[in-house]
């Protein structure tokens, strides 16, 4: 009798629990969301990246010859054109190179007339020939280096020294082409076959925010960075009219031509907490599916999302996805009725 008793109480457990399970099912709870159809659009590709201006080209003027400082023919801001004078140091070492050469050259002239009549060795006139041509480039040397001209055309951008003082290594002056600029810029490895030596870049300056200066990739470094996986570009800006100066923040734009791509409204894809991970949700038969997704370009409310679930014809949820988890059972309203409640 208890063993017939306790059959029919664990039937009796069985069958609620039964029931208690059916009733979960039926009251799986149901999000309610807004969808939109994905449709990829043309777009210009485009990159921006920013750096800092420096002078195309920047000399150290520090002669190869210690000792007294002449004279510095200019100050810091002067503008100087390619081979005019810059430096000039004591000339003891020069002037005694031309009295040596001087004397060199009356007794070159002296060998060739007697080398010709045979009344010299030809060992003695090579020994001359050797000592005349040591002369003469120590000569050149020591004028270049006394007498210090500009390099190219550019400003001064910094002195070190005065008339009378000594030389002791540090530069006398700086000099810095301004008329024509560069910049480095560091690209994502992503883009390595898209750039291009010659490709036109515009570059914007927050003191000037009205005005787009044209500038053009120069030189693609070889290489990439192993930590940050970016390879730089040498990029030239023409700076005739003179207003960028180097030091100056830019901003560079580099069209990389047209390119098909899904964007969707930047609020839109959420964020892994406590990462930089993001993912969005898709309408897949009545439920969402969490789509982890790379970000691209933006376009002002909208961003670029990349992946291989993202394609024409998706149902995105773009409305009440901060609710939802994976697999989670969908209701999608429409414009017409209540918006879903967000969560915070």
């Amino acid at each position: 009798m208890k063993k017939t008793l306790f059959i029919l109480a664990l039937a009796l457990v069985s069958a609620g629990c039964a029931k208690e399970t059916a009733q979960n099912e039926t009251a799986e709870k149901v999000e309610p969301v807004r969808t939109m159809t994905l449709q990829s659009r043309t777009i210009q590709r485009e990159l921006t990246l920013s750096g800092n201006l420096q002078g195309y080209q920047t000399v150290n003027i520090a002669p190869s010859l210690t000792g007294k400082i002449e004279h510095i023919y200019v100050e810091v801001g002067d503008r100087k054109l390619k081979g005019q004078d810059l430096v000039r140091m004591d000339q003891t070492q020069y002037n005694q190179a031309k009295l040596t050469m001087s004397n060199l050259e009356i007794e070159k002239q002296r060998m060739d007339a007697l080398i010709k009549t045979g009344s010299v060795s030809q060992q003695a006139y090579d020994q001359l020939k050797l000592n005349y041509d040591q002369a003469k480039e120590q000569l050149d040397f020591l004028g270049t280096h006394t007498y210090v001209k500009a390099p190219f055309t550019g400003v001064i951008s910094a002195k070190n020294y005065e008339d009378g003082e000594l030389f002791a290594g540090q530069p006398i002056v700086i000099i810095t082409e301004v008329d024509r600029l560069k910049t480095l810029i560091a690209v994502p490895e992503s883009y390595i076959p898209q750039v291009k030596e010659g490709m036109k870049l515009t570059l914007k300056s927050e003191i000037y925010p009205d005005r787009e200066f044209p500038a053009f990739i120069e030189v693609v470094y070889p290489t990439v960075d192993a930590a940050t996986h970016t390879f730089q570009c040498k990029v030239q800006i023409p700076n005739k009219e003179g207003l960028l100066r180097p030091g100056m923040y830019v901003t560079s734009t580099l069209g990389l031509g047209n390119a098909n791509v899904i964007a969707v409204p930047y609020q839109s894809v959420e964020k892994l907490v406590g990462a930089d991970d993001r993912f969005v949700f898709l309408y897949v038969d009545g439920r969402a599916k969490r789509v982890p997704v790379e970000l691209g370009q933006r376009f002002g409310e909208d961003i670029e999302i990349i992946a291989p679930e993202i394609v024409d014809g998706a149902e995105y949820v773009y409305q009440g996805q901060h609710r939802l988890v994976d697999g989670c059972k969908l209701e999608i309203i429409s414009d017409q009725e209540n918006e879903p409640a967000e969560a915070n």
